[in-house]
């Protein structure tokens, strides 16, 4: 009984393994796909197209191959297998077709009916070149890395205003028949008419996705935020690098896997163009110094409230998003009997994808001499909003300085003028009490007359004459030095521009940025020219409608690229020496002849 119990199960067993693999095998979703075996040839080689099925169909149409000659085909070709269990099917049919002409041709759709369905596949397109020296030759490493490795530079704007920010993202993206075994930059581009900033990438992830319909994974290597500081069609230079891959070939080891060999490609980003827009003229504050993006504005004090000769922190500040390296902070406008000084700058930014973000300051120390109350009047700071196009004004409030003890101003009682406002200083001691019982003694009971006093008194201004006109001549030998006068003046002036340069002496990144700034600084105080016209040709041709001397325009371009070097390559502190003794001397000989 248990012997043919066991037989019948052993009848039973293939059945049910067979129908289970054929469940299996109409469950499995259908596929119906089109192989080329190249997708760019010359038109003296050969073109295998290969249309492919996991289940058997019926009435299987093939395109027309407009633009080919079929040389063979169809043949067809059926395999089907058994794997633990589960079968595999697959049917396909094959062409080989030649090209008739050069240019760009379309493979249409080819189409099947399986189980009552009707199925399409892909449309293809086939590019035909000139005659090649060795038709149909197997395809070498470099020509499999030159099709599946490709860099792509994405601009997040092509049309952005002056000064706007605009991200550049270099991509590479790589197909899956290749793996990327390292890469070297071959050019760095130089960003012409743009202020820029890399932003650093730590860490290359990959990411899964298209390119050209197709399947590709992509890295990104690179990211920089531009500043335009021209209008017009300006253009990004390419990225170009060097990149080893890992090709298959079609050898297998002992194992049956891939023999891989390695290729080298040097692949380009190519260039890319914007048309940067100039800024509305319509609606342009008087004030405007060249802001762009979206801000915020104030003014603060560390003290309302303090005796003469105490000290008080007067920070002008300008915080958001946008162009914060490129433009000047507004400068409060204080009572003559405030003593301020220089101001100390302050920034804290960071640089992100979507540009400059933090704050930048100056910070004035101010001393009172008198006794009294001084406003500190409101200040105004304008700004361009991309987003809206429009221009914006922020006003901060006016602050009231109460210098409580201290000695009295010569004009007590007077007003003192503030910008536009007037303020009357009180002394405190509107009324003063006469003394009726001075403290007086007779001449009589001295020997003033014949004393050393009395004949220093007599004689001693006519010892001053001699020394009051060697004054005098010296005074009118200096007015008539009208060079001395001038270099002396311009030399203040360097020293004044240059002053955040100097303290970032040893910092190469934040002294050539201060630099910079310092001299586009001066050109925009001396040849009242906006941000917009620093491109070197510019420069040269206003100095030289100046008449400048060539050698000192020379200087100060030489200087500008030496800022736009030091971006990519390390300054000794020595050069940074050097080159803040040269810009001291080139704006002092520069302001003597403008």
């Amino acid at each position: 009984m248990r012997t043919v119990l066991f037989k019948k199960l052993w009848l039973v067993l293939p059945l049910l393994f067979l129908g289970t693999g054929l469940f299996a095998q109409d469950a499995a979703e259908v596929s119906f796909n089109v192989e080329l075996s190249k997708e760019k040839l010359g038109i003296n080689e050969r073109l295998r197209i290969k249309f492919s099925m996991n289940k058997d169909g019926d009435n299987f149409i093939p395109p027309d191959f407009s633009g080919f000659q079929v040389v063979m085909g169809p043949s067809q070709s059926i395999s089907s297998s058994w794997i633990n269990g589960k079968r595999s099917f697959s049917k396909s049919y094959s062409y080989i077709v030649k090209p008739k002409n050069q240019g760009s041709f379309t493979i249409g759709q080819a189409t099947i009916e399986i189980g009552g369905k009707v199925y399409k596949t892909r449309a293809k397109t086939v590019t035909v070149t000139a005659a090649v020296a060795n038709p149909n030759a197997p395809k070498s490493a470099n020509d499999v890395a030159d099709e599946n490795l490709h860099l792509i530079a994405e601009v997040s704007k092509a049309n952005p205003y002056l000064n706007e920010a605009v991200t550049v993202v270099y991509k590479l993206y790589i197909s899956p028949d290749i793996s990327v075994t390292n890469f070297r930059p071959v050019g760095s581009p130089k960003y012409n008419n743009f202020w820029n900033q890399d932003i650093p990438v730590t860490k290359y992830n990959t990411v899964n996705g298209t390119y050209n319909g197709k399947p590709y994974r992509s890295v990104i290597l690179k990211r920089v935020v531009l500043y335009p500081q021209k209008t017009g069609k300006l253009e990004i230079e390419p990225l170009s690098l060097e990149v080893y891959v890992d090709v298959p070939t079609n050898r297998r080891d002992f194992f049956g896997g891939k023999i891989y060999t390695q290729a080298s490609k040097t692949v380009s980003a190519g260039k890319r163009s914007l048309n940067v827009k100039a800024l509305p003229e319509a609606g342009k504050p008087a004030n405007f110094s060249g802001a762009v993006g979206e801000f915020d504005f104030s003014v603060t004090t560390t003290k309302t409230a303090l005796n003469a000769s105490e000290s008080l922190q007067a920070k002008v500040e300008v915080s958001g998003k946008g162009n914060l390296k490129l433009f000047q902070l507004p400068e409060p406008d204080l009572p003559s009997a405030l003593e301020v000084y220089e101001p100390e700058f302050d920034e804290k930014i960071r640089t992100t994808a979507s540009g400059m973000q933090g704050k930048v300051s100056n910070n004035y120390t101010i001393v009172p001499s008198y006794r009294g109350k001084y406003p500190i009047p409101s200040i105004s700071f304008t700004y361009f909003n991309p987003k809206t196009g429009k221009y914006s004004a922020l006003n901060s409030e006016e602050i009231m300085v109460d210098v409580m003890e201290g000695p009295e101003s010569e004009g007590a009682g007077t007003n003192i003028v503030a910008g536009n406002q007037k303020i009357t200083i009180p002394t405190g001691k509107q009324f003063h009490f006469i003394k009726v019982k001075p403290n007086l003694t007779s001449m009589a009971s001295s020997n003033f007359f014949g004393s050393n006093k009395f004949y220093a008194l007599l004689f001693g201004p006519l010892l001053l004459i001699p020394l009051l006109i060697l004054v005098v001549r010296k005074r009118e030998k200096d007015a008539q030095n009208v060079e001395g006068n001038r270099l002396r003046k311009a030399n203040r002036l360097a020293r004044k521009y240059l002053s955040t340069a100097k303290k970032e002496l040893g910092n190469e990144t934040n002294f050539y940025i201060a630099l910079e700034k310092a001299l586009h600084n001066y050109l925009k105080a001396k040849l009242k020219i906006e941000t917009s016209d620093f491109s070197k040709e510019k420069i040269v041709g206003l100095l030289n409608d100046k008449n400048v001397d060539s050698g000192i325009v020379e200087e100060f371009i030489s200087l500008l690229k030496n800022c736009e070097m030091a971006r990519y390559s390390p300054f000794t502190d020595v050069q940074m020496q050097n080159d803040y003794e040269k810009a001291s001397e080139t704006i002092s000989k520069m302001d003597k002849q403008l």
